[in-house]
Parts: structure tokens; sequence; C-alpha cells
């Protein structure tokens, strides 16, 4: 699909190069969101997931000439081995997607430390894997340099955080 291109203008370039059709920007935005896209079902018993992980990001959004670009926030699911699907503003979709999974119990959560407050709600990632699973059937892994940023934050003798991260 030509469309998921940089943006629908880009691809209305593109698609008279590929084609000889012209389709301008607009046809293609009202096709693109006339389009009921399934999200797959993975997890079969004999590739059943092991671990997820969710990300954020931001995604630029294109405003008129002369205007200040606007910045959104996205999350991606990673199913290790098995899907990655992104969820723009969706938070509620993504777990709904997840859930419906077949997940092991436990089921190990990979994230980031982020956590992000905005308007008295919790947007981080570690918000989102509590509504995955129920406590028990997680296993929450925190990673690696984030684990390592968090330790340093506490603080103490250089010495001792070194010896701290030697028992991590």
């Amino acid at each position: 699909m030509v469309s998921a291109n940089v943006s629908y203008e880009r691809s209305a370039e593109d698609i008279p190069i590929l084609t000889g059709m012209e389709v301008s920007r607009g046809s293609q935005h009202r096709l693109v969101h006339r389009q009921d896209f399934e999200l797959p079902v993975v997890g079969e018993e004999k590739n059943q997931i092991e671990e997820i992980s969710i990300d954020g990001g931001k995604v630029r959004i294109r405003t008129p000439l002369g205007e200040i670009c606007r910045w959104q926030d996205y999350k991606a699911m990673n199913l290790h081995e098995q899907c990655v699907e992104a969820f723009f503003q969706s938070n509620e979709t993504l777990m709904e997607w997840v859930n419906q999974q077949k997940l092991p119990s436990p089921v190990t959560c990979l994230g980031d430390g982020h956590i992000r407050l905005w308007r008295s709600e919790a947007l981080g990632i570690w918000n989102l894997f509590s509504g995955i699973a129920v406590p028990n059937e997680r296993r929450e892994i925190l990673d690696w340099y984030h684990l390592r940023e968090n330790l340093y934050k506490v603080g103490g003798s250089q010495q001792r955080l070194t010896a701290v991260e030697t028992l991590l």
C-alpha cells in the first residue's frame, strides 16, 4: 500500500511513477479510512508468545504551511518473534488486542523506565502493562539501560553503585 508512505501527498507523487495512474492525496485518504484493517491473532500452541514489549514514540502531524508542526504519541507492541503492531492514540485498543492473544502464565513484559503523567492520567508503558493479564500472570522486566539509569538516580558512592550494578 503506497498510502502508507510518508504522507498521502508523497504517495500521490509516487503512484503515477509506479502505475501510470494518478490518485489524489484526498482520494487515498478516503480509501485508507474506508478500510477495516483486522488485527492478527497470534500465539498458537507451537508458537506461543513468551515475551511482550511496549515502547512509545512520537509522530509528526503535518500542518498547513507556516503553522507549527504537532507531535503526537503512539505506542508499539512487540509480541516477540510473532507480530509487531502500532497504535496511534488508542491505548485501549492495544490492551484489548494483546489480551485477546494466547499468553503464557507468566508472560514476560519488557519495557523502559518512562512514566509520564498528563492531566492526572498515567500514559507510561507500565500503566499499559497493568491492563494486560493480571499481576500474578506477568513478569515485569525493566530494560538494562533504564535500570542502570534509575540506579544512578538513587545516588551514593561510585563504589556502592558499581557493587549494586554488578549484582544486577
